[in-house]
């Protein structure tokens, strides 16, 4: 059993920044793709970005290439999101979640294919 914890989220204003983490727990987060998706109020929840275990793959939704940074530090069981240039387009609850792989290079993207994930933290991007 893995339990994830986001923190990060808050209110910022058009074009500002905020940095999202997420914690795991137990002692195997290395052998973990991650992936972040989020959910806005009446809309579906979609993908945003995913990494591999190794954190040397990764992938991001179109809506938010070249804003958006995922990353991850295995030696801290973290995974981080950093919002680059937000939007308010970009307001949503934010969640993490993990998904079990032996292939270090896979990058999951469907969130049917995650395994655990997190209680969400929200970012509110004012215009």
């Amino acid at each position: 059993q893995v339990q994830l914890v986001e923190s990060g989220g808050g209110l910022v204003q058009a074009g500002g920044s905020l940095r999202l983490s997420c914690t795991a727990s137990g002692r195997t987060f290395g052998t973990y793709a991650m992936g972040w998706f989020r959910q806005a109020p009446g809309k579906e929840r979609e993908f945003v970005a995913a990494i591999s275990s190794s954190g040397g793959s990764t992938k991001y939704a179109d809506s938010v290439k070249g804003r958006f940074t995922i990353s991850r530090n295995n030696a801290k069981n973290t995974v981080y999101l950093q919002l680059n240039s937000l939007k308010p387009e970009d307001t949503a609850d934010y969640d993490c979640a993990a998904a079990r792989t032996t292939d270090t290079r896979r990058v999951v993207i469907s969130g049917r294919l995650y395994d655990y994930w997190g209680q969400g933290t929200q970012v509110t991007v004012s215009s």
